[in-house]
C-alpha cells in the first residue's frame, strides 16, 4: 500500500536552462554494403556538432532501430555526457522517431537534422541572427539548394511579392552548392545558371536571406509542434516530408536558408575532405531566446497563400514576368 503523500505531487517543473536542441535520427541496420560506412559518417556528424554549438545546446539522438556497434557508440555519448539525452527505438521510421525527442522539453529552437550533416564553424549563430532578424521566420536551413522558392515558399513569396528586397542575388559560394549536388549523386549537366543566380530577401546591407529551405538539416522554432502528431505510417518519404513542410506553414512561418554555407551532406562514404579542423570559442553573445511566435493561420489566408497563389508560377509568362520583376538577367529568363 502507498504511505504518505508523494514529495513531488503538484511542483512545477523547473523551466530549462536550454535554449536550442538538436534531434538526429539514427538508423544503421548493419555495417555492410550502403551502410558500411556510415557509424564513421556518424562519429564525424556528431564530433562537427559538439564542436560549432554552444552550451545552453540539448543534444537528443534517437536510435532508430540500429545495430549492436552503433547503439554501444551512442550509449558511451550520453553515459560521457557527449549528449543529454539519448531515445532507443525499434526501427519506426524517420519522422516518427524525430516526434519521440520532440516531445517532452520546451526548449524555443530545435534543428532537425540527419545523421550524415558535417556541420560548419558559426552555423548556430548565423541561425539565431536570422530568427532574430526576420521576425516571420520559422525555418531556417543552411545548405543552399537549387530553387527552393518553388517548394512550401507561398506565404514568403505572398508577403513580399511587391516588395523590392525580394530579388535574385549572387550565389556566394557554388562551390559548396556543386559539392551538394555532387554528394546526392547529380552529375554536373543542370542548368548552370542555378550556380550563379539564387532567390533571395536582403533583410538590410549586412544580411541577406535565400527563400526555401531543404528537409536534411533545418531549425525550427518549437511553437510549430505545438500540436504534435503521434504516428506517421511512412518509414521515410511519403507524408513524413508533407508533415514537416506543412506545418510552418499553418503558422505563417516563412520557410529561409543562411545565404552562405553553414553545413555538408556527406551522404554514405567517407571522404578525405570530411576530416576539417572545425571548432568554435564558446560565443554567449550569439545565444538567443524569445523569438516572435505566430498563431495558426486563418485556413482561407492558407489556402489563398500556399495552394491558389502557387498556381501562377506554373503559367510560363507570369513565371516569367516574376523571374524578371526580381532582376534575374534577361539572358537568363528563358530558361531558369
Amino acid at each position: 500500500m502507498r504511505i504518505g503523500l508523494n514529495p513531488n505531487k503538484d511542483k512545477h517543473l523547473v523551466k530549462s536552462e536550454y535554449l536550442h536542441q538538436i534531434i538526429i535520427p539514427v538508423y544503421i541496420p548493419n555495417q555492410e554494403n550502403y551502410f558500411k560506412d556510415s557509424l564513421r559518417v556518424l562519429k564525424l556528424c556528431v564530433e562537427s556538432l559538439l564542436n560549432t554549438t554552444h552550451n545552453k545546446t540539448f543534444i537528443t539522438i534517437v536510435n532508430n532501430g540500429s545495430c549492436l556497434i552503433v547503439k554501444e557508440y551512442l550509449e558511451l555519448l550520453f553515459n560521457t555526457k557527449e549528449i543529454h539525452e539519448l531515445i532507443h527505438t525499434e526501427n519506426i521510421g524517420k519522422l516518427n522517431a524525430i516526434l519521440k525527442g520532440l516531445v517532452g522539453n520546451d526548449i524555443e529552437l530545435v534543428t532537425i537534422s540527419d545523421a550524415d550533416v558535417l556541420f560548419l564553424p558559426n552555423w548556430q549563430q548565423e541561425t539565431c541572427k536570422i530568427f532574430k532578424k526576420v521576425p516571420n521566420a520559422g525555418v531556417v536551413g543552411l545548405v543552399p539548394q537549387f530553387k527552393m522558392y518553388e517548394a512550401n515558399c507561398g506565404n514568403v513569396l505572398f508577403d513580399n511579392v511587391f516588395n523590392k528586397k525580394l530579388k535574385f542575388l549572387p550565389v556566394v559560394n557554388p562551390k559548396a552548392l556543386k559539392m551538394f549536388y555532387k554528394s546526392i549523386g547529380w552529375k554536373n549537366d543542370y542548368n548552370q545558371d542555378y550556380l550563379k543566380y539564387t532567390l533571395g530577401i536582403e533583410i538590410n546591407p549586412d544580411l541577406s536571406v535565400l527563400v526555401g529551405s531543404g528537409h536534411f538539416v533545418a531549425t525550427y522554432k518549437k511553437d510549430i509542434f505545438d500540436e504534435v502528431i503521434t504516428y506517421v505510417g511512412f518509414k521515410l518519404g511519403g507524408k513524413s516530408l508533407e508533415y514537416l513542410d506543412s506545418a510552418s506553414l499553418k503558422k505563417g512561418y516563412w520557410r529561409l536558408t543562411t545565404q552562405d554555407n553553414f553545413a555538408y551532406h556527406m551522404g554514405n562514404t567517407v571522404e578525405d575532405w570530411m576530416y576539417i579542423k572545425n571548432s568554435i570559442e564558446s560565443d554567449q553573445n550569439s545565444v538567443g531566446s524569445n523569438y516572435k511566435t505566430n498563431k495558426s493561420t486563418n485556413r482561407i489566408v492558407y489556402f489563398l497563400q500556399n495552394r491558389l497563389f502557387v498556381k501562377l508560377f506554373s503559367i510560363g509568362f507570369l513565371n516569367r514576368i516574376f523571374l524578371k520583376l526580381k532582376g534575374l538577367p534577361k539572358d537568363m529568363v528563358s530558361r531558369y
